[in-house]
């Protein structure tokens, strides 16, 4: 039986690619829900796509540690940012690897960047895939390199259920992680949209966000300690509970987006699985006065592990909502006691600024035959609307390519007391922008939608995603999303918020951060990679320049 393959191209399995029928019925359905796209192409097959000549020669004696076939090249030569699809849907791999590294061991990955800085390639770790900055396309010129693909390194390898930590090897995709931790009745609980096909150690070199909207919000709050392999030897913390002993070594890597060292492993903070969940939807008819109620419910010390605001245009396009009211996604969950009183607190917060529960909450015990979710709780209606949404969104962006329809985000953190202006800021320039771009009516029907929800949230902000959707200009969707990130951008920078709050920066990003760090820190930056990569082979080009 030959083994199920990832698209070439875009999200998902090639088993799972929407047939023509099916995406002439998607594209009409499109057109009646937003006013616009409907207009179906189909994909360059992987058969007609032509890419360049490998630059670089297999060397000999390394078994089948290297390969430069085809289907491997041009499946890690893009991210899946929007940008990225519509070119993989297009054919056009300019930037494909030379050949594609699979180590099974750390000695290997040694091999692999020795072999590499004698050769004068770079090497560009790669994990999931799922990148949506630009962080593992190697845009490099005429300079060649390896794709580094850690998918072999995919083990559990001990356990401490003592401390309630688990050491887990770089390459774990969620569910492979999850599994494995499944039989020892433990989670680690973090559930970025990527999921399915990120892995650990791309969560840690990007310093993801998993799916607690509080608390545990991020891959930092759950590494214990990190192991990586870099040109210069090895790097592996000392396995604490806190530290106060200098700069954290683990800082360092955590986010360092693969220009450091190749993260081999980690020992990450795991816990029981959760047995009581409770969920609700909450409406309210003002925008402002429901992130009140979240700003209040941030500060209370309940923890929710499901905060999400959505703006009621969001919530009706995720089918959440009738459009009528923004919506509030409230959940809790825990491995020892039942939660509906810190959710009763949380409702009374919410009602206390205009909100209403619909549905009424519900909660129970988790069952046998529950499956892992990326959010918590039991409840129906917009609830669960939102989160089958959720799931099916990077499939269904597929489809949009396919159907003439630019669907991307942006997202952003900042303080409560700048979020009001920043808000509105930035919905009325990427609206302003949109319109402009796509010779489309800022309102009415057939008007580009423009939409904002939180994932997160803090005590002192919320981290707010905006969702652009358009009518596609066919052939020049790149130029036209590229001109409206670029507005989006400069509006989130000039804002006094972070270009990015869960995405990472890769080569996307690297205008706005580098106006965003200080200018002392990136000179540190700089030096530490001169003195680990000295001859710059780790992903040149993300965070600073050589």
């Amino acid at each position: 039986m030959s083994e199920r393959r990832l698209k070439h191209w875009g999200w998902g399995y090639e088993d799972q690619a929407a047939s023509r029928g099916e995406l002439e019925r998607a594209g009409a359905g499109i057109r009646e829900q937003l006013g616009f796209g409907g207009e179906v192409e189909e994909a360059v097959p992987l058969d007609e796509v032509e890419i360049r000549a490998p630059r670089l020669r297999a060397p000999d004696g390394f078994g089948d540690l290297f390969t430069g076939e085809k289907y491997e090249r041009v499946s890690r030569a893009l991210g899946k940012a929007y940008r990225d699809v519509v070119r993989g849907f297009r054919g056009e791999f300019e930037n494909p690897p030379d050949l594609v590294a699979l180590p099974r061991d750390e000695s290997e990955i040694e091999a692999v960047l020795s072999w590499a800085e004698a050769e004068g390639a770079a090497v560009v770790p790669f994990g999931g895939g799922t990148s949506v900055v630009g962080g593992v396309e190697g845009r490099l010129g005429e300079r060649p390199f390896v794709s580094l693909d850690l998918r072999r390194l995919d083990r559990m390898l001990e356990v401490d259920a003592e401390s309630l930590a688990a050491r887990i090897q770089a390459g774990a995709t969620g569910p492979g992680l999850e599994g494995q931790l499944k039989e020892h009745g433990l989670t680690l609980r973090h559930f970025p949209q990527s999921f399915e096909f990120s892995t650990l150690g791309g969560w840690i070199a990007t310093r993801a966000g998993g799916h607690f909207a509080t608390l545990y919000t991020h891959i930092d709050d759950l590494i214990e300690s990190v192991r990586a392999v870099t040109p210069r030897g090895l790097w592996e913390s000392r396995r604490l509970p806190g530290s106060g002993a200098g700069p954290s070594p683990d800082r360092a890597l955590i986010g360092s987006e693969g220009i450091l060292g190749v993260i081999g492993e980690a020992w990450v903070r795991v816990r029981p699985r959760p047995q009581f969940k409770a969920s609700c939807g909450v409406e309210f008819d003002d925008f402002h006065a429901a992130a009140g109620a979240v700003r209040e419910i941030a500060q209370s010390g309940l923890y929710p592990s499901n905060c999400r605001l959505l703006d009621a245009l969001e919530a009706r396009t995720t089918g959440a909502g009738s459009g009528e009211s923004h919506l509030l996604v409230l959940g809790f969950e825990s491995p020892h006691h039942p939660v509906d009183d810190p959710m009763t607190r949380a409702i009374a917060i919410a009602r206390d600024h205009g909100g209403t529960p619909n549905p009424p909450p519900t909660g129970r015990k988790r069952t046998h035959s529950d499956r892992n979710r990326p959010v918590g709780g039991a409840g129906g209606g917009a609830v669960e609307s939102w989160r089958s949404a959720f799931l099916l969104a990077p499939y269904l962006r597929d489809t949009f390519v396919a159907c003439g329809v630019l669907s991307e985000t942006f997202e952003s953190a900042i303080t409560w007391d700048r979020f009001e202006d920043f808000h509105a800021t930035a919905m009325e320039v990427a609206r302003r922008k949109v319109a402009e771009v796509c010779d489309a009516p800022a309102d009415g029907p057939g008007a580009p939608r423009v939409t904002c929800r939180f994932t997160h949230v803090y005590p002192d902000g919320p981290a707010p995603y905006f969702t652009v959707m358009a009518p596609a200009v066919r052939g020049g969707e790149v130029e036209q999303w590229d001109e409206i990130k670029a507005a989006a951008a400069e509006a989130v920078i000039e804002g006094g918020g972070t270009i990015t709050h869960h995405h990472a920066v890769g080569r996307d990003h690297r205008p706005w951060y580098d106006q965003q760090r200080p200018a002392p820190f990136a000179a540190a930056l700089r030096a530490a990679k001169q003195e680990l990569d000295p001859a710059s082979i780790l992903n040149p080009g993300v965070l600073i320049d050589p």
